[in-house]
């Protein structure tokens, strides 16, 4: 754990203010959930809240049936962190934070593909992957991450139709493991 030296009082209410900069470094948004964690020594631990987190193992599985079925490099990624991903180049896009680019892609609630828009973005800050269709995940009306196609080395190969359908698909069959 890493020391900020910053330090906030509890109101009457029970509330801590978690302060702008750390906000903007750990990309909270307002109204996102932290989860709370406690320790033995007295620690409070606040960790965004990814409901993708908790669907790791579908995640997984759905991306490793696509890259078995069609060969195609899948990842799964909720709005901060790539959560999993299968095929060529797939290490080294794991749990690594997504690029402003693909959080904003996700942010446009529509699927993207790089055909459409010119160059295929990068997955990943540190430049790991290149993004050729993105389909969203949504549910309850808030984006909760997405499925996306990569591009294998650096090809410009584009998505046909039917990888299109699979990587939606997979956003939807996602999204229908939150309803209740």
């Amino acid at each position: 754990m890493k020391a900020t030296g910053i330090v906030r009082r509890i109101d009457d209410l029970g509330r801590v203010v978690i302060p702008k900069e750390i906000r903007r470094t750990m990309r909270i948004r307002e109204g996102e959930p932290l989860e709370i964690f406690t320790d033995k020594e007295g620690e409070v631990i606040f960790k965004k809240y990814s409901p993708l987190g908790e669907l790791g193992t579908y995640s997984a599985q759905y991306a490793e049936a696509i890259n078995r079925v069609s060969g195609l490099t899948v990842a799964v990624c909720d709005r901060d962190t790539v959560v999993a991903a299968c095929g060529t180049g797939s290490r080294d896009v794991m749990e690594r934070s997504i690029s402003g680019q693909v959080s904003a892609m996700l942010e446009t609630r529509r699927p993207f593909s790089a055909g459409d828009s010119g160059a295929a973005p990068r997955l990943t800050e540190n430049g790991n992957g290149r993004v050729s269709y993105l389909s969203p995940i949504i549910s309850e009306g808030d984006v909760i991450g997405g499925i996306m196609l990569l591009q294998d080395g650096e090809s410009d190969a584009r998505p046909d139709d039917a990888d299109r359908k699979m990587i939606n698909a997979g956003a939807l069959f996602l999204s229908k493991q939150f309803e209740v």
